[in-house]
């Protein structure tokens, strides 16, 4: 059965995760920090069996309802700009009503942790643009406010359109989306052209896009395909989807690689002093 952009969905169907710090935990596991003893099933917070059936089902609502038709009709949706419109600092507070209360290990809002990737950013000595941009990152899960579904708002993107690659975690799914056995999407190119470039691809709908779009005048390009693709693993950590690619793609993916860590491993149990930070930050996105 077709799935329809505006379809309506139960609230198990639209959040299966406890939180959307689940979906991260579940990357982190499939991508250890390097040189780190790996943490034991123990460590891991919901790790028993069924919170790892969450995000299963977390995918499986992913694979199946992001189809070419659901993304161009959530760009026409959300391209708009026209949910919400507020200072930057106000925007912090209310992203800041994302609020994970599964989390017992942790009372960190959303801007502290935003704050601790871009912090680790500062630290290691890079520009000002990249810092903006790891403050920024995750500043489409604004998305989650505005109603949307949990896999509508993170989860590993991919391209729509086309083949589905196999290193796409839990890629089983995919046969449940209704463009799987559309001839126009199913093909190794599908609906693009060899090399033609990420630029012209459409990707599954979420927060790099939405963040990605906001902040499209206000930072270089490398930190542009930082926002717009540190979701998209099955390329940058699995080196799928080069025949998408052309030069420029392939020279702007030592960046996003470059971010990637930081997003990762950068969250602790220590939250910022704000009041030492404001200051620069302040300056950084006046």
């Amino acid at each position: 059965m077709s799935i329809q952009p505006n379809q309506a969905f139960s609230e198990k169907e639209k959040n299966p995760l406890a939180s959307l710090d689940e979906w991260e935990e579940a990357v982190l596991e499939r991508y250890p920090e390097p040189d780190v003893p790996a943490k034991s099933k123990e460590e891991y917070r919901n790790y028993a069996d069924p919170a790892r059936d969450t995000v299963r089902e977390f995918y499986r609502f992913n694979h199946t309802h992001q189809t070419y038709d659901f993304v161009q009709a959530k760009k026409s949706d959300y391209l708009r700009f026209d949910k919400k419109q507020m200072p930057v600092w106000n925007a912090f507070d209310f992203l800041n009503q994302l609020v994970d209360d599964s989390d017992p290990d942790t009372d960190l809002d959303q801007f502290q942790h935003l704050l601790q990737t871009s912090e680790a950013i500062r630290r290691d000595g890079h520009p000002d643009w990249m810092v903006l941009t790891g403050l920024m990152h995750d500043m489409g899960k604004v998305l989650c406010l505005f109603g949307e579904p949990q896999w509508a708002v993170v989860g590993d993107t991919f391209p729509v359109g086309c083949q589905y690659s196999d290193k796409i975690v839990y890629p089983e799914y995919f046969a449940e989306n209704p463009d799987y056995n559309k001839p126009e999407f199913n093909s190794k190119l599908g609906v693009y052209k060899e090399g033609c470039g990420l630029r012209n691809i459409d990707m599954s709908w979420g927060h790099d896009e939405y963040v990605y779009q906001m902040m499209k005048d206000h930072l270089p390009e490398e930190g542009l395909y930082m926002l717009r693709y540190h979701s998209f693993y099955s390329w940058h950590r699995e080196g799928e989807y080069s025949y998408l690619l052309d030069d420029h793609d392939r020279e702007m993916l030592k960046w996003v690689k470059l971010f990637n860590p930081y997003d990762l491993y950068s969250k602790n149990p220590t939250p910022p002093v704000w009041s030492e930070l404001k200051p620069y930050y302040e300056d950084l996105v006046a």
